[in-house]
């Protein structure tokens, strides 16, 4: 990603940060562990490891891949990076808007390294809470 573009998202952070939050709150999560006031303190860090460029990646972006999976319905993280990376998207796509300079090339580069780095990220947490919960039902109890 342009050093530009990531320079954006950055000061857009309160702005991800809310968006990300008001996303999280909609989706009415069925555990504890999934409610905004639970993942609050991991807001932060998530960000800046999703933001922070890559030393060591070739210059050749890997497939984005899918989403990842999570074992349990009531997995928190299910929740929290679905709602980080709409919340994502949506900066990136103002932060473009702003520059002219980008051409269609460069957008769709940027849309896909950040999914990448994103899903990179959601897929070792999203897999070690899974590792970690083994006797979690894969369907949580309506309460």
């Amino acid at each position: 990603m342009k050093p530009e573009l990531r320079h954006a998202l950055e000061r857009r952070r309160p702005e991800i940060r809310a968006r990300w939050e008001a996303l999280l709150r909609l989706e009415k999560a069925p555990t504890a562990l999934a409610r905004p006031d639970t993942l609050v303190y991991l807001f932060d860090h998530t960000l800046a490891e999703v933001l922070s460029p890559e030393p060591g990646r070739g210059a050749r972006p890997e497939r984005v891949g899918e989403r990842p999976e999570c074992r349990s319905e009531g997995n928190p993280f299910r929740y929290y990076f679905a709602a980080l990376e709409q919340s994502l998207l949506e900066a990136l796509i103002w932060a473009q808007s702003e520059d002219p300079a980008l051409t269609p090339t460069d957008k769709v580069a940027s849309v896909g390294e950040l999914c990448q780095q994103l899903r990179r990220v959601a897929r070792r947490e999203i897999g070690l809470f899974d590792r970690l919960c083994p006797a979690m039902p894969a369907e949580v109890p309506e309460v």
